[in-house]
C-alpha cells in the first residue's frame, strides 16, 4: 500500500478509485496507530507481571497525562485540516507555515504542563485510589508530563504529513517507535542487561524515548532538500500571527473538546479505580483490549479529516461525502470483526494479563464481563470516529466540541451519582458507558446527515 501521490486528483470519477485513495491515505495510518497499540499493549504487559497496581497505576497515570497534554494536542493536531485544505487549494506554501505555528503553540504548552504536573498525586487521593496506587501512578504521570512536549511536536508534524497525504512516512516513523519502545521498556522495567529495576519510571521513559524516536524521524523528512523543495519547510519557520490566529480559531474548538471528552472519561476511570485494586484491575484488562479495536480507528478517522479536507479545499464536498461513507464501510468491517472476537474470546483474551496475578479469581470474572460488554460499542465507536473526522476536516469544530462535551459530560455526572451517592456496582456503571456511546454515534450521524458542514471553509 502506498500514500496518494502529491498531484493525485481530488476527484476520482469512480467509487473503486475513491476507496484506493482513500486507503492510500487511511492504511498507513491505520499501521500507524496499530503500532502505538502494541506499544501500549505490551508496556501494560509488562507492568502486569509486576504487580496488578502496576498494571492500573499505568492505564491511570497514562491517561491522566494524556487528560492534562490533550487541550494542546488537539490543538496542535489540528494543523492536519489546515494542511490538507491548502493542499487541496493548491497553495503548497501555506503548508509549511501552518506547521510551524503548531510548533511554536507546542513549545508555549511546556510551562503549562510542568505547573500541572505538581497537583497530580491531590488528583488521585480526590478519586479514592489505593493508597499503595497513588506512588506508582504519580511517578508515571509526572515523567510522561515532563516529557509530554516530544507528543505535541510529534503531532504537529503528523499533521504535515497527513494533511499532504504522505502517510507512509508517519507509519515508519510510529514502526521504529515501536522499535525503540518495547525492548526499552523490557529493559527499563526488569532491570535487564546491567540496568536497574526501575518499575514505573523504567516504563515512562521507555514511553518517551520511543516518541522521541518517531519525532526525529518526522523532523529529518521534513526538513530534507525533497520537501523543502516543494513546501519550503526550512524557509517557513518564521512565527505567522495571521496563521497562528487561525490555527487557534479552528483549533481551539477540537482541542477543547478533546480535553472534555478525555477529562470526563478519565474521572470515569478514576472513579471506576475507586472500587478497589480488583475492579481497577479488570477495568485496565477490559480497556487495554478495548484500544485493540478503538486505536487503528482513530487511525481512520484522522485520515477521513485528512482526505475530507482535501476534497473541501478542492471545492469538492460531494467528494467528501461518498469518502466518508466508504470509510465507515471500512470501520464496520474491522470493528464488527473486534466485536465477535470480545464475545466468542473473552476467557482467553482476559488470560493474558490476570494470569500474572497471585489471585486472578476475582479480577478474571469481572474483566471477562466487561470485555464482552466492550462488544456491545465498538461498532458504534468507529461510526462517530469517521463520522467526527469528516466534520472536523470540513471545519465544523464548534459543532462537535459542542455536542461530543455535552454528552460526555452528561455521561461523568451521571457516574458521578452512580458511584458516590448511589453506590452502584461496577458492571451498572459499565452499562451507562454503552448507552453513551450509542448516544454519540448517533449524534456524528445525524449532523453529517444534515450537511451542514459542506459550508464550512478553513481557509
Amino acid at each position: 500500500m502506498t500514500s496518494a501521490p502529491e498531484n493525485a486528483p481530488l476527484v476520482p470519477v469512480t467509487t473503486p478509485a475513491m476507496l484506493r485513495r482513500l486507503l492510500a491515505i487511511a492504511f498507513p495510518m491505520i499501521v500507524s496507530q496499530t503500532s502505538e497499540t502494541v506499544m501500549l499493549f505490551v508496556d501494560r504487559l509488562f507492568l502486569s507481571r509486576v504487580s496488578k497496581l502496576h498494571l492500573a497505576a499505568a492505564m491511570s497515570g497514562g491517561l491522566t497525562n494524556f487528560a492534562v497534554a490533550s487541550i494542546f494536542v488537539g490543538i496542535a493536531g489540528y494543523v492536519n485540516a489546515i494542511v490538507a485544505q491548502y493542499y487541496g487549494a493548491k497553495e503548497t506554501r501555506q503548508c509549511a507555515r501552518a506547521v510551524s505555528q503548531a510548533i511554536y503553540f507546542s513549545l508555549m504548552a511546556v510551562p503549562v504542563l510542568l505547573t500541572v504536573s505538581v497537583f497530580v498525586p491531590h488528583f488521585f487521593e480526590l478519586m479514592g485510589h489505593d493508597a499503595e496506587q497513588i506512588p506508582l501512578e504519580t511517578v508515571y504521570a509526572r515523567w510522561l508530563l515532563g516529557g509530554a512536549v516530544i507528543l505535541l511536536l510529534r503531532n504537529a508534524l503528523t499533521g504535515f504529513f497527513l494533511g499532504i497525504g504522505r502517510t507512509r512516512i508517519v507509519m515508519f516513523s510510529n514502526i521504529a517507535a515501536m522499535f525503540v519502545n518495547i525492548p526499552l521498556n523490557y529493559v527499563l522495567i526488569f532491570g535487564r542487561l546491567g540496568f536497574p529495576e526501575l518499575g514505573m519510571v523504567g516504563a515512562a521513559i521507555g514511553t518517551l524515548g520511543g516518541g522521541l524516536t518517531a519525532l526525529l524521524i518526522l523532523l529529518a523528512v521534513y526538513l530534507s532538500r525533497r520537501v523543502d523543495s516543494r513546501y519550503e519547510t526550512r524557509g517557513s519557520l518564521g512565527f505567522d500571527r495571521e496563521m497562528f490566529a487561525r490555527l487557534l480559531r479552528f483549533g481551539a474548538p477540537a482541542g477543547t473538546e478533546i480535553f472534555l471528552n478525555v477529562l470526563a472519561f478519565n474521572l470515569f476511570v478514576q472513579l471506576m479505580h475507586g472500587y478497589g485494586a480488583e475492579v481497577a484491575a479488570a477495568t485496565t484488562i477490559a480497556f487495554n483490549w478495548d484500544i485493540v479495536s478503538f486505536i487503528p480507528m482513530l487511525g481512520l478517522g484522522v485520515a477521513t479529516t485528512a482526505v475530507v479536507g482535501q476534497y473541501i479545499g478542492a471545492g469538492d464536498p460531494e467528494g467528501a461525502r461518498k469518502t466518508t461513507l466508504l470509510a465507515l464501510r471500512v470501520g464496520w468491517i474491522y470493528s464488527g470483526a473486534m466485536m465477535v472476537l470480545f464475545f466468542v474470546a473473552a476467557r482467553p483474551l482476559v488470560s493474558v494479563f490476570a494470569s500474572g496475578f497471585e489471585d486472578t479469581g476475582a479480577v478474571s470474572d469481572l474483566a471477562r464481563t466487561m470485555l464482552r460488554l466492550v462488544g456491545l460499542w465498538v461498532v458504534a465507536d468507529s461510526t462517530q470516529l469517521v463520522f467526527a473526522g469528516a466534520l472536523r476536516g470540513a471545519g465544523d469544530t464548534r459543532w462537535v466540541m459542542r455536542t461530543s462535551a455535552i454528552l460526555h459530560w452528561i455521561f461523568a455526572l451521571a457516574v458521578i451519582v452512580l458511584i458516590r451517592v448511589l453506590s452502584a456496582p461496577p458492571l451498572a456503571v459499565w452499562g451507562v458507558f454503552i448507552v453513551f456511546v450509542l448516544s454519540l454515534s448517533a449524534a456524528m450521524f445525524v449532523r453529517f446527515r444534515s450537511g451542514t458542514w459542506q459550508a464550512y471553509r478553513v481557509i
